[in-house]
């Protein structure tokens, strides 16, 4: 693993330093358009509204031309190539207590650092990836890749073709303020490979001005492991996702639905996954809950040496508050999140309760502390640390 990954690193590295000082200054669309960090997100990585509208159209300003300064002029009206290739690196370090038998003090330095990169292809598309060189000590490899179609045809359609979390459409958890994860959407029986993060396919998604807005999502339906025979489909299902939602003032209402069939071993198992979703609240104070059924119809199990195909039924809740004290222009942000997932079958459950803390020193810099307490096994872990980008 580390011979085979000893070269893309080395390629990586070379890479950033073949641009020029100004290109790694901050991170790639601030320096693109010469804007601040704090137009797009509040507390970073949280997303303003206006960083809605960037990102849904085609990471690009929504309400001014893009900069001719920042293209090359080739002499070809239907070409945007950047003048220097848009590049940043996200960089988080902690430093965590946990109540356990080694390790109670770990130094998670780097917990994880990526190279992204972002920006338009032409007028109507653009493209966002991101790598991982180390994820809790690993090189994770490519996450996010994709290629983004907003106004096809002339009409508020936006496509996406690619890598991505079939998830984004409900919460984000890229743009998370908290270490702790959104645990219900990476809930599955242990023998199947499907779940609501990375998956390989298409996305479309349709905006109404009286806030109604419809998603509909094809993937492979099994994550994003490596090609077999050139192949990244492991059976011959697919999985469907739709998701619909409503705005009406400061609340946001929607509803989930997940369907999709694989091959487990020689067992075809239908996976079902729904439930419904709410956002309320402002700039200063908002509230976030999501919660999920998973119904799985054939998942192989185990008794002695006997395989047994039995029905599997999963349920996760996730609640989240955030609190920004001076609205997008707080320094501090507070955040307190809960975590249940249930297996009945394997009668498994993942039960934690979060409160954390983050002090902005830069734009693209947060300190961070935070408290998650396991009520299953009744032990708390302590994380202090930073979130940069640069």
């Amino acid at each position: 693993m580390k011979h085979r990954s000893a070269p893309l690193l080395l390629a990586a590295l070379l890479a950033l330093s073949a641009f020029p000082q100004q290109a790694d200054a901050i991170p790639a669309f601030a320096r693109t358009y010469n804007i601040s960090c704090a137009t797009c997100h509040s507390v970073a990585p949280k997303l303003k509204d206006y960083g809605d509208e960037f990102a849904g159209n085609g990471f690009k300003l929504p309400d001014a031309p893009e900069p001719i300064r920042t293209y090359v002029d080739a002499g070809d009206d239907d070409m945007l190539l950047h003048r220097f290739f848009p590049l940043a690196i996200r960089f988080d370090g902690y430093v965590q207590w946990a109540e356990r038998e080694r390790g109670k003090i770990d130094f998670q330095l780097p917990y994880g650092m990526k190279i992204m990169s972002g920006g338009a292809i032409s007028q109507h598309v653009g493209y966002y990836l991101y790598f991982y060189l180390s994820e809790r000590g690993e090189i994770a490899g490519l996450e996010d890749a994709i290629i983004h179609f907003n106004d096809v045809f002339g009409s508020d359609l936006n496509v996406i073709l690619g890598q991505f979390q079939v998830s984004d459409p409900l919460f984000k958890r890229e743009l998370r303020l908290s270490l702790e994860d959104y645990e219900l959407y990476k809930m599955r029986p242990a023998s199947s490979h499907a779940n609501l993060t990375y998956d390989r396919g298409v996305m479309l998604d349709y905006g109404f001005d009286f806030g109604l807005d419809l998603v509909a999502i094809a993937v492979n339906g099994n994550g994003v492991g490596p090609a077999q025979q050139r192949i990244f489909d492991i059976d011959n299902g697919k999985a469907f996702a739709f998701r619909a939602s409503q705005s009406i003032g400061p609340l946001r209402i929607g509803g989930f639905a997940y369907l999709g069939d694989e091959k487990v071993n020689a067992a075809e198992n239908r996976i079902t996954i729904f439930g419904p979703d709410l956002t309320i609240g402002n700039d200063y104070l908002e509230l976030n809950a999501q919660y999920l059924l998973r119904k799985d119809d054939a998942i192989p199990t185990f008794d002695g040496n006997t395989t047994l195909l039995r029905e599997s039924n999963m349920n996760g809740l996730m609640l989240e508050l955030v609190y920004l004290p001076e609205a997008d222009k707080s320094k501090w942000a507070f955040v307190a999140l809960y975590n249940r997932v249930e297996n009945e079958l394997t009668e498994e459950m993942y039960h934690t309760a979060t409160i954390g803390a983050s002090r902005v020193l830069a734009r693209n810099l947060r300190l961070v502390g935070e408290l998650t307490y396991d009520i299953e096994y009744e032990k708390p872990r302590l994380s202090f640390g930073f979130v940069s980008a640069f």
